[in-house]
């Protein structure tokens, strides 16, 4: 294979869903670009900066505008048009269902992480593919022992949301959150942070959690058909990906808390049977609130409700299989000095 064919990764990628020979090039500026399988591919600069970044998307196969971004960024890489001087690993999560247009195959891929893809007896398509993704992060992570570790995993809602781009931070285990990425995300245009309350099965976790990387799962608008998404909206975040990978030292300006809302979870409504539904409409966005008491959802006799404050509802599907969550209800929260730093 030669230069012209990594000219559109994601083309060569999504023509070899399954599997694509790992092979490399020398970049315009001498460093070093590795394919290690399909989707995936590592920038090795010449003289490395402090930061290892991770940036994945696709993960689920329609969320094309963080797909497009990321095309984008690479393509200005492998011309020499963005001199990459932080390691970098590239993923373009699932390129057999950004194929098929659907946000999976067989079951949810972001829910397979941390071990999650070898529990039980079943067999997918999504598990051999997070089994896969788990072991090339751990390799890219453990090459070195860098400074800054950082895993942005970028998404894209089903449903519209009040606030239209924000992150999850991970489950920090009592850890203080971080001023500087969330100073980063905010200056993204990423204003809107929802704090995770326990361990997940998430890719962005697995980072977090194996290798105390900086990571955050990144929601930038709904889903849309690929070549139907607006560019300009995420271009604070293309603009500062940028500056950090080929700026070494680059920071964003001084966080302001004023300027963020955070939110944290409040409960957990988990699909139990085939009988299970909404009390409200299909069309509801991403944090729209619900007065106290509520009636939110039900599954045969159980209920879920509003608590004693007002709750905002995230992430609703009553599509997902069973057992699985069909939402998060949140509530406003605030971050104190002692939980920065």
């Amino acid at each position: 294979m030669n230069a012209s064919q990594l000219d559109d990764f994601l083309a060569l990628s999504r023509a070899n869903p399954q599997f694509l020979a790992p092979f490399s090039e020398t970049l315009p500026d001498g460093g070093q670009v590795q394919v290690w399988d399909t989707g995936v591919i590592c920038i090795e600069p010449v003289v490395p900066a402090s930061k290892d970044v991770v940036l994945s998307c696709g993960i689920h196969g329609n969320e094309t505008a963080p797909i497009e971004l990321c095309a984008r960024l690479l393509a200005d890489i492998l011309s020499g048009r963005i001199v990459c001087r932080q390691r970098l690993l590239l993923i373009f999560g699932h390129p057999t269902a950004m194929n098929l247009g659907v946000r999976e195959v067989e079951e949810n891929l972001n829910r397979l992480f941390s071990g999650a893809h070898a529990k039980g007896d079943r067999q997918s398509m999504e598990r051999q593919r997070a089994a896969r993704l788990e072991q090339y992060v751990t390799r890219f992570f453990q090459h070195r022992d860098a400074t800054e570790r950082l895993h942005y995993d970028l998404h894209t809602a089903i449903r519209p949301s009040q606030y239209e781009q924000f992150a999850i931070y991970p489950f920090t285990h009592g850890a203080p959150y971080h001023k500087g990425q969330l100073a980063f995300l905010c200056d993204s245009g990423v204003d809107t942070i929802l704090l995770a309350h326990g361990p997940t099965m998430t890719f962005s976790y697995f980072s977090a959690h194996q290798f105390a990387a900086h990571a955050f799962t990144v929601e930038l608008g709904k889903v849309n058909a690929f070549g139907h998404n607006d560019a300009s909206r995420v271009a604070k975040l293309e603009n500062n990906l940028t500056q950090l990978l080929q700026t070494p030292g680059w920071q964003p300006p001084p966080l302001d808390l004023a300027r963020i809302r955070v939110f944290k979870v409040c409960q957990e409504i988990i699909k139990q049977s085939e009988h299970f539904c909404f009390h409200f409409a299909d069309t509801v966005a991403n944090f729209t609130m619900f007065s106290p008491g509520t009636l939110l959802a039900q599954d045969g006799s159980r209920q879920w409700r509003a608590g004693d404050n007002a709750e905002a509802v995230i992430f609703p599907n009553a599509g997902v299989a069973l057992q699985q969550r069909a939402a998060l209800m949140v509530e406003a929260a605030e971050l104190s000095a002692d939980r920065l730093y």
